[in-house]
């Protein structure tokens, strides 16, 4: 008898061993990365992705942390520097795997991007671009099933900016200027889709690299050709200079402008008079006062109001990529009940894979590329006496949305 009580007694010990060291694995904080190109010539816009992060950090840790089955989890936030390029970027992706993050957002370049996915792919991480990928990295096979984008490809930009030009505001002969890249040429592809199903073509085209700083023999082109809207793919600085160059050539007097994608902090960099009148495609801007639909201006208003409380100054589209992929990324270890890149993966695609954002509905497909209610907004450029302050920057004349925007699961291989 004295021998069997000792077997339970050492058993009961083992099992109350077992048990305590499972509770203490579960954790009560954890970490995730933030991987951005905080310098070089991306540094503007990776800054407002960097703060859109921490935000929605914030307001998981001001409710108290992850609701899960052990109890609240606070978050914190390990920010890097991958300076967009891969050498870089790769190295500091795996040192941040290695202190155990359990999910990692970031990248600006998209061929960054790229590279991490495919390290995802090999082992298994919650990871969420946070710049447009290109078409290709959708494709089937090439996309990790733990990979989660909440933009969209630079083929929905050029589909979005052609349908807007042609179907909203009537134009239907297009000049496009591509730049020589996966970002200029998919979104070459997105336009010329876009003329070809809603009747108007593309009377002229070119394409410049990156870095490119003086227009003139590309505008002049333009002019010869005499399209009723001038579509352009440059980003950051070369648009800014771009524009510049339109303002100084008079093109606006001929034809309309349209940047086929901008954020805040491009435009402020643009003088108002250059801005004036320009048509544009942004992922998210913060004025969404007159905007039809009440329920989404009121999100993006409550979204505005804590951004500018803890930057004072109103969200770049960019900042709310960032904020919705982190938004997503909690969302993901709640419904799962666990950090196991796997069930968040799963999670995330329950129940149709429907969630809300702070620019409305949207529905996570089986590219893992989300359809948005509300995937860009139309916007014009405000001129210097329309503005009420240095933010003021556009008008809101629509939007563009739906499973039309993007490519379809057939042409990627679905």
């Amino acid at each position: 008898m004295r021998q069997v009580w000792r077997l339970f007694m050492l058993s009961a010990l083992c099992s109350g061993v077992v048990f305590g060291a499972a509770i203490a694995a579960e954790p009560d904080h954890v970490e995730v990365g933030v991987l951005l190109p905080l310098t070089g010539p991306f540094a503007g816009v990776a800054e407002t992705q960097k703060e859109g992060a921490l935000l929605a950090v914030d307001v998981v840790n001001q409710r108290g942390g992850l609701d899960m089955p052990w109890g609240k989890v606070r978050v914190s936030a390990v920010v890097d520097d991958d300076e967009a390029k891969l050498d870089v970027g790769v190295r500091r992706y795996r040192y941040m795997v290695a202190q155990g993050v359990k999910g990692v957002g970031g990248q600006t370049w998209a061929p960054l991007a790229y590279a991490v996915n495919a390290m995802v792919s090999r082992e298994a991480m919650t990871y969420f671009p946070l710049c447009v990928m290109s078409k290709e990295g959708y494709q089937k096979g090439k996309l990790a099933d733990s990979t989660f984008a909440t933009a969209y490809s630079p083929w929905s930009i050029g589909y979005m900016s052609g349908k807007s030009a042609i179907d909203v505001l009537g134009k239907r002969r297009i000049f496009f200027l591509a730049r020589s890249d996966s970002f200029g040429w998919d979104m070459r592809d997105g336009v010329r889709a876009a003329a070809k199903q809603y009747g108007a073509d593309v009377v002229g085209y070119d394409e410049v690299p990156l870095g490119t700083s003086d227009f003139t023999a590309i505008l002049t082109k333009v002019q010869a050709a005499k399209p009723d809207i001038f579509v352009f793919a440059q980003f950051g600085a070369d648009a800014v200079a771009l524009l510049k160059q339109v303002h100084q050539m008079g093109l606006g007097k001929d034809m309309d402008v349209f940047n086929a994608f901008i954020t805040n902090v491009v435009a402020s960099g643009v003088p108002a008079e250059d801005l004036q009148g320009v048509y544009a495609m942004t992922y998210f801007y913060y004025d969404l006062g007159t905007f039809p639909d009440k329920d989404v201006a009121a999100s993006a208003r409550a979204f505005t109001d804590l951004f500018r409380a803890k930057y004072q100054s109103p969200p770049d589209a960019y900042a709310a990529i960032a904020y919705i992929a982190y938004t997503e990324m909690f969302r993901g270890f709640e419904a799962a009940k666990s950090f196991d890149p796997h069930k968040v993966a799963a999670a995330l695609m329950a129940n149709s894979g429907a969630f809300n954002t702070v620019k409305g509905p949207a529905q996570w497909r089986e590219d893992h590329e989300p359809i948005y209610k509300y995937a860009a907004f139309l916007v014009r450029g405000k001129g210097p006496n329309e503005r009420k302050d240095g933010w003021d920057l556009f008008t809101v004349i629509g939007s563009q949305g739906g499973q039309e925007v993007l490519p379809t699961p057939k042409a990627l291989g679905y």
